[in-house]
């Protein structure tokens, strides 16, 4: 438990039962708001188990100064509470609502002829809202339709009785237009012209179908009735709404009051995708970015996403089609999660709507700062890896040898994440005899760094090392020598990738395989790899791979090929008998290879009866 002993006494008289809970600093400001089936538990589990939880929630827990809380009768109480809360407080520790635009609305005034606008200010004026609406455009193509459907006023009058009685009014242009009926005047009831609202409020809510049905029942009403003009005004009614809803189907008609929420997440943030079916057509939908902040569960940050978005539009739907379970309860309501069929293909279209919005975000951010991303990763690198400084240069080796001979190394440098082929080396091995890639690895480090510090080029902040706790060993030697260790960052990088080896620490680091540092060290290791590799064939498709055996006269590249393919190693060869050098390359060289390797055997070789 925590050393605040006051924390402490509360906790123990917390109720079991669903709340929301308030935790304040030393300035008594609200730093983070909670939610909780359970009080108790839910309060005692940050309190308990501290060696466990993360960074950020170790910090979290040492600024609490006290809490207080609040019982509510249910669940769904304690949801949409902890969402108020956050909206009006903004903790510092809590998820962040990314809203970055005001959404429109539709609104239907209350008024005696309401009219029915675009609005992106909810204001208390007793108005109807419908909405909000993910884009201006899908909300200017739904006011289209219903100005093409129900001639509606536009202006500001006050269409009180006594003023329309009075003749306050004249028509304007809209009336000789078609567009409006003249309610100024008295030429248009307020019960005719309330029919034409409830309609319309229908249409908002999404109801197309139930009025479609209602509308062709008026029509053969006036055609019974032989009032046929009337009769084909619905009846154009009619065609313009069955083609908006034709447009609109997309699952089966049979699904018909559901509400879809998706879920995505990168490092940063979560995205909640909402769509509103009725009738198997969608009516609403709309994307949501909440910030993370305490490496929030991704249940945590759906039940957030869910909270705000039914805040917004008011849903009671008796059914949700949702990714994965929730801890939370929502009443009267059935929680589906399906894995196949049509409800399985209205959840992939909610993510593919996710995934588009991140993308659309990203993209967005991009352009405003073309460094944001670039910085983004260098900052997770330079936390991930332990880092003082941003590794905007990055460089990385790796041993390659032939045979087991041979040696030569290759680096390869990033700069700002990106390849930096320009600055890309090739080193031959000079003073290391046979494989031996410690020693290699040693004497490519000195030799490249060495010669940064004469010339006084920049040197990088990150080396990385293509190998184990050995070869990062060499590597720290030759810093060492240079003055340079503690001022470049160096890791080893172990087989596996996951492992990321420290000097002086003999247990691993391991990256989260999501993680973006991750990704630009595979990049390092193998564009490294790649680029070695393409020296050896060089040398070898050229024929001039410089060794111990091509120095000596009489002996060429094939020769010293055909050698090598067969023993191996040059010390190999050095062992060989004569006379199975003999049945190898012939007679004459392998006489000048004994006589090269051993100046003593000439005698022995010049005075043998066989020669």
């Amino acid at each position: 438990m925590t050393g605040n002993s006051s924390i402490t006494d509360q906790i123990k008289l917390l109720p079991d039962q669903p709340g929301v809970y308030q935790y304040y600093d030393k300035n008594d400001e609200i730093i983070y708001v909670g939610k909780a089936k359970s009080l108790k538990k839910r309060v005692s589990s940050y309190f308990t188990g501290l060696q466990n939880q993360s960074g950020k929630l170790k910090v979290l827990v040492k600024k609490i100064e006290r809490l207080s809380y609040i019982v509510v009768e249910t669940e769904m109480d304690a949801l949409l509470l902890e969402n108020n809360l956050i909206k009006k407080y903004q903790p510092r520790y809590n998820i962040l609502l990314k809203d970055d635009k005001t959404y429109p609305w539709i609104t239907i005034y209350n008024e005696d002829f309401p009219r029915v606008t675009s609005t992106r200010n909810r204001i208390k004026n007793g108005a109807q809202y419908y909405g909000p609406y993910a884009s201006g455009r899908m909300m200017k193509t739904i006011l289209e339709l219903i100005h093409q459907l129900y001639p509606l006023r536009s202006c500001g009058y006050v269409l009180s009785s006594k003023n329309i009685e009075t003749g306050k009014f004249k028509v304007c242009l809209d009336y000789h237009i078609g567009k409006c009926l003249g309610p100024c005047i008295g030429k248009q009831s307020v019960t005719d012209y309330s029919d034409n609202i409830k309609d319309i409020e229908r249409i908002l809510k999404g109801n197309i179908t139930t009025l479609i049905q209602e509308l062709k029942q008026r029509m053969m009403g006036f055609a019974d009735q032989m009032e046929f003009e009337k009769a084909q005004m619905v009846k154009e009614k009619l065609e313009i709404l069955t083609n908006y809803r034709s447009k609109s189907l997309v699952v089966n008609p049979k699904i018909k009051n559901v509400d879809v929420f998706s879920f995505i997440e990168d490092e940063e943030s979560a995205y909640v995708n909402f769509l509103k079916v009725i009738d198997g057509a969608i009516v609403q939908t709309l994307t949501i970015e909440l910030k993370k902040k305490l490496d929030e569960t991704p249940v945590q940050l759906l039940e957030m996403g869910i909270a705000e978005i039914r805040s917004m539009y008011n849903l009671e739907s008796p059914e949700m089609i949702l990714p994965f379970g929730l801890e939370f309860t929502f009443p009267n309501t059935q929680i589906t999660i399906p894995k196949i069929g049509d409800k399985k293909q209205l959840l992939e279209l909610s993510e593919r709507n996710a995934a588009y919005y991140q993308l659309e975000k990203k993209k967005k951010k991009d352009l405003v700062d073309p460094e944001r991303h670039v910085k983004r990763i260098l900052e997770t690198m330079k936390e991930d890896l332990r880092m003082n400084e941003l590794p905007r240069q990055i460089e990385c080796f790796d041993n390659s040898n032939f045979q087991g001979d041979y040696p030569v190394a290759a680096m390869v440098q990033f700069v700002n994440a990106k390849p930096n082929k320009s600055g890309y080396r090739h080193f031959n091995i000079k003073t290391v005899e046979g494989p031996n890639d410690f020693a290699s690895m040693e004497e490519v480090i000195m030799r490249r760094y060495s010669r940064l510090i004469e010339e006084e080029s920049p040197l990088p902040q990150l080396i990385v090392i293509d190998g184990g706790k050995g070869q990062l060993s060499s590597a720290v030697k030759s810093l060492e020598q240079l003055g340079l260790r503690g001022k470049i960052t160096v890791i080893g990088v172990a087989k596996k990738l996951e492992e990321i080896y420290f000097p002086d620490d003999s247990l691993p680091l391991y990256i989260d395989k999501k993680s973006e540092s991750l990704k630009i060290i595979q990049q390092l290791r193998d564009e490294a790899h790649r680029f070695g590799i393409t020296h050896h064939r060089s040398k070898r498709d050229k024929g001039t791979l410089k060794t111990e055996l091509t120095d000596i006269k009489g002996i060429g590249p094939q020769t010293a090929e055909i050698l090598l393919k067969k023993f191996k190693s040059v010390k190999k060869i050095k062992q060989v008998e004569l006379q199975e050098l003999i049945e190898v390359i012939g007679q004459s060289k392998a006489e000048i290879l004994v006589k090269h390797f051993d100046p003593s055997s000439a005698l022995t070789l010049s005075s043998s009866p066989d020669f």
